[in-house]
């Protein structure tokens, strides 16, 4: 058995909860089988988190493994692509569901829409978004980076999206794929409010 190190499992309040101790091997194995699941739910490959941790495939590996010894270093540049903190990388086993309140969801004014962001976890390349206009109300989007895909539903109401020179009219259920890099603008145009959601895939800078 290795040698007993203090915990760094994951409290209600986020912190380290040091009176527990465990062992380095139990230690490795928590941060191999949170790394994977972090990894997998966000659909990266090794090759592809590694390229973002600027690390070698064969290092992650290892990490997944459970059987490395890694840097505090490495498990920081880790944590930050896959936007977690080092406590969620070592933390002992958690339900697999979470509840998130309404009010905890980012939400902003854009224009004249109510615009709530529907992805509480970090996922690199992807933003889904709830759009919510009033009668008559109208929202300019922003272009995003070159080569960015998005994909537009209407759930309720009516909704006419404006994009290169092109008038799609959306009624509930259906989408319109456009290119993200473009400007556009999302409009309401009946009496009633109209609610759409938005997912937007960006492509890394890299290409």
């Amino acid at each position: 058995m290795g040698r007993a190190t203090p915990s760094v499992a994951a409290g209600s309040n986020g912190l380290a909860d040091f009176h527990r101790m465990v062992t380095d091997d139990e230690l490795g194995g928590r941060l191999g089988r949170n790394l994977r699941h972090l990894r997998d739910t966000r659909g990266m490959t090794q090759d592809q988190l590694a390229r973002v941790c600027g690390l070698p495939r064969a290092t992650l590996a290892n990490l997944e493994s459970g059987g490395a010894n890694p840097t505090l270093a490495v498990i920081h540049r880790v944590a930050e692509a896959l936007g977690v903190s080092l406590e969620e990388l070592v933390a002992a086993p958690r339900a697999e569901t979470r509840f998130y309140p309404r009010d905890t969801l980012e939400e902003r004014t854009q224009g004249q829409a109510q615009v709530r962001r529907l992805l509480p976890d970090y996922l690199p390349g992807i933003t889904l978004d709830r759009i919510a206009l009033p009668p008559r109300g109208r929202m300019t989007g922003a272009p995003h980076t070159e080569g960015t895909r998005e994909y537009l539903t209407c759930e309720s109401g009516a909704l006419v999206l404006a994009v290169a020179g092109a008038i799609w009219t959306l009624a509930p259920g259906d989408v319109v794929v456009f290119r993200g890099d473009q400007k556009h603008s999302y409009s309401n145009p009946g009496e009633d409010p109209a609610v759409g959601y938005s997912v937007v895939l960006l492509v890394p800078a890299n290409g």
